[in-house]
């Protein structure tokens, strides 16, 4: 199992843009999926955005054409730009790696004031 570092989270107003970043110890095989999930309040932990080894990536449709997911295979890391952000994509943030084990980073906030 791999362990996973993440930052990047904060505070910003709605329309401004983070980005998230997750560092992967460990080795990492090339039938892995690398994605962001987020959990808000009082919701369940939902899929964000997941990559696949070879770039292939999908999106939730609320997050389509304002986030993108990238992931560098040498470095063992996945970013996420978000960008047009909305009070909506407040929620604690988590980094997963899926491969023989499912590992899950401890979390970043991300607060979006309207």
């Amino acid at each position: 199992q791999v362990q996973l570092v993440e930052s990047g989270g904060g505070l910003v107003q709605a329309g401004g843009s983070l980005r998230l970043s997750c560092v992967a110890s460990g080795s990492i095989s090339r039938f892995s999926t690398m994605g962001w999930y987020r959990q808000g309040s009082e919701k369940q932990r939902e899929l964000v955005a997941a990559i696949t080894f070879g770039g292939s990536a999908n999106y939730a449709d609320s997050v389509k054409g304002r986030f993108t997911i990238f992931r560098d295979n040498a470095k063992n890391t996945v970013s996420l730009q978000m960008n047009s952000l909305k009070p909506e994509d407040t929620g604690i943030y988590y980094c997963n790696v899926r491969d023989i084990f499912d590992s899950w980073g401890q979390g970043t906030q991300v607060t979006v004031s309207s």
